[in-house]
């Protein structure tokens, strides 16, 4: 009898199989339509499950020395497309019923003995959508850049059902013609080198005992992965711009402020300003994969990247009570500016995978669980559709997700549609009992640094 052919996980994807690690990423489609099973049914039929690891199981394989590898198995798709009974008499709030649904979902182990993968179909209207589809993934499937790939691979435009949705064009610098082009290129090289080496240092200390202040947003050394709530909030993409990525620094800074509520001004701000707070950033290392080599992938059967090629860069978070709500922007742009040319990420990737080969899981654990335990949170954003788009011939009118890993009590995703962002917060309440309250300071601090850009005529300000 032929043997069967399986293939090993990558270093990352035996991460998240890890009892200390364990991930799932939960992705939200809100349709502008009532949604059709067999609709979707066919469509993952005829396209999700051509792909290795939408067919395939887990094992460890004896003869690797417990090895996971994947296991091509058959699939029944209607198995892992779930349609709820739902009794809608009973369901007073259907925004509150989502919120706890996905969380429950979220909550709940995957069963390992099949693929990874379920979605489930909720014709249920909420203030956003005539109804909604719930796909989980195990993290161990792909990264949230594969999952985004292959959320527009299944897609096609509003405007024309029969072409792909088109991706956003990375920015590309123009190179200068100048004598000085040559003395440019090696002062950045310098400070590449330069940044990375600092930014490797900070995460070697990290790693041996530096952690984060203790705060109100973290939880407790050695807390391993407890249930978490899963919420959203959708807010306009154009506010966003005025004020890129710093909406994170403000809203965490006006949450802790409330936190310290019973302190007098002077002794919060001083109690702020010591708050040494720092997350971990999942950063995509992978070139640009165009969506038409996947969705060859799924339909012909020919190779395309897939899979999780991440690394992680740690950023730290300015958390004051500040006069001016402009010094956030202007302090999280120079953070980023140095992020961006600091080499930390792929070293971080390669390391993690350096310790897989040669130490095992084990250690790839305990190392990756100190990292995320010595600091506050999680986040990351990722771009999604520019254009409106129809999945399997729905319309949609968001998405959101959700990576829920790692021990730490607050994981925030920012994930745009079309002019929408959506906020997807994953809390542990039982150290954040109030996370609606947060996410109402992320949007109350971007409305407030909106007003600050607006009123001193910084419109064009470029951040």
């Amino acid at each position: 009898m032929a043997r069967i052919a399986m293939k090993p996980l990558s270093p990352v994807s035996q991460l998240f199989l890890s009892p200390g690690f364990y991930g799932v990423i939960v992705f939200t489609l809100g349709f502008k339509t009532r949604c059709d099973p067999s609709a979707i049914v066919e469509g993952i039929t005829n396209t999700w499950i051509k792909l290795p690891r939408f067919s395939s199981k887990v094992e460890t394989d004896d003869k690797k020395n417990g090895e996971a590898v994947w296991v091509p198995v058959s699939v029944r798709v209607e198995d892992h497309v779930i349609v709820p009974d739902l009794d809608h008499s009973n369901i007073d709030n259907p925004d509150q019923f989502i919120e706890d649904y996905t969380s429950n979902l979220a909550n709940t182990p995957m069963d390992m003995t099949r693929p990874l993968w379920e979605f489930h179909v909720l014709n249920i209207k909420t203030s956003n959508a005539e109804s909604l589809g719930i796909g989980k993934f195990h993290h161990s499937l792909g990264d949230g850049m594969s999952l985004m790939s292959l959320l527009y691979a299944s897609s096609r435009k509003i405007s024309d059902p029969e072409a792909l949705p088109t991706t956003a064009a990375t920015r590309k610098h123009v190179e200068s013609n100048s004598n000085w082009w040559l003395v440019g290129r090696l002062w950045l090289m310098i400070r590449i080198i330069f940044t990375t080496i600092i930014d490797l240092f900070k995460m070697s200390l990290t790693l041996c005992f530096m952690r984060d202040t203790k705060n109100p947003l973290m939880g407790k050394p050695g807390d391993r992965i407890r249930p978490r709530k899963v919420i959203q909030r959708i807010i306009s993409f154009d506010d966003v711009k005025f004020v890129k990525k710093t909406l994170k620094m403000a809203g965490l800074s006006r949450y802790l402020s409330k936190t310290y509520g019973e302190e007098p001004v002077v002794g919060k701000k001083t109690i702020l300003e010591k708050i040494r707070l720092r997350g971990t950033v999942a950063v995509n290392l992978r070139p640009h994969t165009k969506i038409e080599d996947l969705a060859d992938m799924m339909t012909k059967g020919s190779k395309c990247r897939w899979g999780n090629f991440i690394g992680v860069v740690m950023f730290p978070l300015w958390i004051r009570s500040e006069d001016d709500p402009l010094d956030y922007v202007r302090r999280a742009k120079a953070t980023m500016d140095k992020k961006k040319i600091s080499m930390e990420a792929l070293v971080s990737y390669g390391f993690i995978k350096f310790l897989m080969k040669v130490f095992g899981q084990k250690v790839v654990d305990t190392v990756s669980t100190r990292m995320f335990g010595h600091t506050t949170l999680t986040f990351s954003n990722v771009l999604g559709p520019c254009e409106e788009i129809s999945f399997f011939k729905h319309p949609m009118s968001y998405v959101g997700a959700s990576a829920l890993i790692g021990p730490q009590a607050l994981i925030i995703h920012f994930v745009s549609y079309v002019d929408k962002i959506i906020i997807n917060l994953a809390v542990d309440t039982t150290v954040i009992p109030n996370p609606h309250l947060l996410c109402d300071d992320l949007v109350e601090s971007l409305n407030i640094i909106k007003l600050a850009v607006v009123e001193k005529g910084l419109h064009k300000m470029e951040v």
